[in-house]
Formats: structure tokens, C-alpha cells, sequence
């Protein structure tokens, strides 16, 4: 079966306040056994727009991707990254 994966290319906005969306996230991706693949590091835009922090993460598959981000538990994180910051976010299905 397939991974699932979150792709999210994100531009914070308040660096003070961020830390509260990643601690309101972490218990959502224990819970649903996530792995980040990505998470910042250096990067180069090569073509399209690109924003500073990218961010992968992997899951078992991706109807457990997209439970955990449709989670009660991530919505409310959600509302703090969107005080916080500007995302684009993909949910994909990885190669078999």
C-alpha cells in the first residue's frame, strides 16, 4: 500500500508565536504515526514560487493522511499556522 503524504511550503509570519502551532500539531502526528520527511532545511527554488520552510510528512497510507489532517485534534492547530503563518499544503498519495 501506498505512503501518504502531507506537503506544506510555509511562510511564517510571527516567529514568536509559531512555537504554539507546533506544539498544539505534535500530539496529531503521534497520533497517527507520522514521520517527517522534511522539515526546513535549505532549499532552492528552482522554478514557481517558492516559500522559506518546507515541510514533508509521511504517513502509512493516505486515508490516514487525510483523517489526520480532517482531525478535530489538527483543525484547531490549523487556526494558530493560520495566525501564524501563510501555507500551501498538499495531500498525496506516494508510489507503490
Amino acid at each position: 500500500m501506498a505512503k501518504g503524504y502531507w506537503v506544506a511550503s510555509v511562510t511564517v509570519t510571527d516567529e514568536e508565536h509559531y512555537p504554539e502551532y507546533l506544539q498544539a500539531g505534535a500530539p496529531v502526528y503521534e497520533k497517527y504515526g507520522a514521520k517527517f520527511v522534511v522539515r526546513g532545511g535549505r532549499c532552492e527554488g528552482m522554478e514557481g514560487n517558492t516559500r522559506k520552510r518546507n515541510i514533508i510528512v509521511e504517513f502509512k497510507d493516505y486515508d490516514t493522511a487525510l483523517e489526520a489532517y480532517h482531525s478535530e485534534e489538527y483543525q484547531q492547530a490549523k487556526k494558530l499556522r493560520n495566525q501564524y503563518a501563510d501555507s500551501d499544503v498538499l495531500i498525496v498519495e506516494g508510489v507503490d
